[in-house]
């Protein structure tokens, strides 16, 4: 045994912002060093993910998680203990292994993950490091570029505007700081637009406002007019970036947008996307088709991939050997880092190698059901990921990341990196 020799696991159920039970495990050293996480889950969801072991039933509405709680402290806890905690990739080997299958349905992600990340907590702790540097050693000073949510719609809405995320990226900022600064005068401005429009409904899931909107581009006339109020230059200093989002409202090639009260094709998709991008200050358009249309997929980035990112999330559900295939066929040209997809950090580090070696750009993010767990944050700057996304300018569970960005750029102090701009080499900014 040594000190960063894994004596203790315990893990007990929480609450994330949803209100839904979740997993929070504790991981304690041999050497007394301790780390915390908490597993985050998604509203919209790729059919490749990890799976959540829920329990089902009535109580909660079925998302307990006594099962994948118990499935931490008796099964994982006994398999890991006297493993050393700073070899995360035997861990997360082990944790593998323990479950059995590809998706985690056996133990659940959410059960597997919380341990993978608390072990890596506790050995940055061990070593007297915060977890960015344990993670990324003394090179690790990249400062992601944040896209921030806006307004929220599709499942984050209650589907009252079909494209889930309408968000604003600040390329032309110089620090982190100074594009929350900027982030934060959009938001408000939007905000009153809205009032003033009648068009303001609420809050969504992820702290963004939730439009009462007659169409999906009443919402990107609004967003440049958020922008420009707040005294910006759309598309010189602040863009937007969208998450389609496209698998909630599509499959087999046909697409309905219940807001526009129209049904396209593949090609209607491409022809009305690619419009936005000639009319509106788009940098970045996430899942843009159906996980299930590859050849849409693949066509629209050669339509537009030299333009805008083009982000794979449910689409590539940061899957390694997802991702190659894509690059092999040339379809998107962006990956997003959720941890909660794959289960373990060494699976989702694995992808954010793959896409390094195809010249992907990686945004690591958040979930729309998330907590005070600030982990994404230090995954972005140790793992270089370039830009982060974890929801709106609103709600606590948002801002404890956005706030723990800050706090790692102040730590970083001259050595910090802010991405800005230098990350959208395909953008016109």
């Amino acid at each position: 045994m040594t000190d960063t020799s894994i004596a203790f696991v315990h893990a007990r159920r929480v609450w994330d912002s949803r209100g839904r039970p979740t997993v929070e495990t504790d991981v304690l050293l041999e050497g007394g060093a301790v780390g915390r996480a908490i597993t985050p889950a998604g509203a919209s969801t790729g059919s490749g993910e990890a799976l959540d072991l829920r329990d089902g039933g009535i109580a909660f509405g079925g998302y307990d998680v006594t099962k994948a709680v118990a499935n931490v402290n008796t099964i994982i806890a006994h398999a890991v203990a006297g493993l050393d905690a700073t070899d995360q990739e035997a861990l997360d080997e082990r944790l593998i292994e323990l479950d059995g299958t590809r998706n985690k349905r056996r133990l659940g992600a959410n059960a597997v993950l919380s341990v993978s990340m608390a072990a890596a907590h506790a050995a940055a702790s061990a070593g007297g490091q915060p977890l960015y540097r344990y993670l990324g050693g003394a090179d690790a000073a990249l400062i992601p570029l944040p896209q921030i949510q806006i307004f929220g719609g599709g499942a984050h809405a209650g589907r009252r505007v079909d494209i889930q995320d309408f968000m604003v990226m600040c390329p032309a900022a110089e620090t982190f700081a100074q594009a929350l600064d900027w982030t934060a005068e959009v938001y408000r401005a939007a905000g009153k637009l809205m009032e003033a429009a009648g068009s303001l409904a609420g809050v969504a899931d992820e702290g963004g406002w939730w439009p009462s909107f007659s169409t999906n581009e009443q919402a990107l006339d609004t967003l440049v007019a958020a922008i420009e109020r707040a005294g910006f230059r759309p598309g010189e200093q602040i863009g937007i970036a969208l998450d389609i989002a496209a698998s909630e409202f599509g499959a087999n090639g046909r697409y309905e947008l219940a807001l526009d009260g129209k049904e396209l094709t593949t090609e209607g998709m491409i022809e009305m996307l690619t419009g936005w991008i000639d009319r509106y200050p788009i940098l970045s358009i996430e899942d843009p088709l159906a996980e299930d249309d590859v050849d849409g997929f693949v066509a629209f980035t050669r339509a537009a991939g030299d333009k805008v990112q083009i982000v794979g999330d449910d689409f590539l559900v940061s899957d390694a050997d997802r991702l190659r295939d894509a690059a092999i066929g040339k379809a998107a040209n962006t990956v997003l880092l959720k941890p909660n997809q794959r289960g373990t950090l060494t699976e989702t580090l694995d992808t954010r190698r793959v896409a390094a070696e195809c010249g992907y750009a990686t945004i690591a993010s958040a979930r729309s059901g998330e907590t005070e767990d600030v982990t994404i944050a230090h995954l972005a700057v140790g793992w270089g990921t370039g830009q982060l996304k974890v929801g709106s300018f609103a709600r606590g569970e948002r801002m404890a990341k956005w706030n723990e960005m800050l706090r790692i750029e102040e730590a970083l102090g001259a050595k910090a990196r802010f991405a800005g701009g230098s990350v959208l080499g395909r953008s016109s900014l």
